[in-house]
């Protein structure tokens, strides 16, 4: 299945009347309304589900899917729309025409502009960095970058054994090539003959990469490779 979503923002100013010495007095609150549109793709066009969302200070309250043909109140809040824009017999033919003139509309721009189906293998590079040079603990990080789509998976293996209770990561980051990046770091003990692997799976691999990493001949000369990760945040 393939999910493509388009988002809209609305931003409501709701003016707070108080009287106050006899004067009105207006305060500014701030509320969001947003709406999101996602096309659902199965097999192609063969299948194509619509659904029209609505949130209100991020929690979403009401939504229209084409499966069923009707708008559906997730909230008590959104029960009263519901009811109303189902009354609406040209607005349900509207929302229910979106599987056509919205979805499958779009799914042909993008693929005629080569984003569906597109595919780049990630480059992987592994790092350490030493928070505490007196530490028996240190970082390793694996830096995941270049590739597309976003889904990925990375993990980390010591010596054959997945490591997962130390391991943090941060958020996707988006590349403004149609690229994204990607930071796994694994938080361990390091000693001489260990073999650490970073492996990714991705979608554009036709099996999953890996990248091992060995530790230096000894402790003083591992203790001089200090790479930094603030360089990459930096540039992301």
């Amino acid at each position: 299945a393939v999910l493509f979503f388009f988002s809209t923002v609305q931003l409501l100013l709701l003016l707070q009347t108080d009287l106050i010495h006899g004067e009105y007095r207006a305060e500014p609150a701030d509320y969001v309304l947003e709406g999101k549109d996602e096309c659902h793709y199965m097999n192609g066009t063969q299948r194509v589900r619509y659904l029209r969302k609505y949130f209100y200070n991020e929690e979403e309250f009401v939504y229209f899917d084409s499966d069923v043909g009707y708008f559906i109140a997730k909230t008590e809040f959104g029960r009263p729309d519901a009811e109303y824009w189902n009354k609406n017999k040209d607005l349900i033919e509207e929302q229910k025409a979106s599987v056509q003139t919205f979805c499958i509309y779009n799914n042909k721009v993008s693929e005629n502009a080569g984003v569906i189906g597109r595919r780049v293998k990630p480059t992987i590079r592994i790092s350490l960095r030493h928070e505490d040079p007196h530490s028996e603990y240190h970082m390793l990080a694996c830096n995941v970058y270049g590739f597309y789509p976003s889904e990925i998976e990375v993990k980390w293996y010591r010596n054959g054994v997945e490591e997962s209770a130390q391991v943090q990561s941060t958020h996707m980051f988006q590349n403004g090539d149609w690229t994204f990046q990607f930071l796994v770091m694994l938080e361990t003990e390091i000693t001489k003959g260990d073999t650490f692997t970073c492996e990714v799976l991705h979608s554009s691999l036709e099996t999953p990469a890996r990248v091992d990493w060995h530790p230096q001949e000894s402790d003083s000369a591992r203790k001089k490779v200090v790479t930094g990760i603030v360089g990459f945040v930096l540039g992301a």
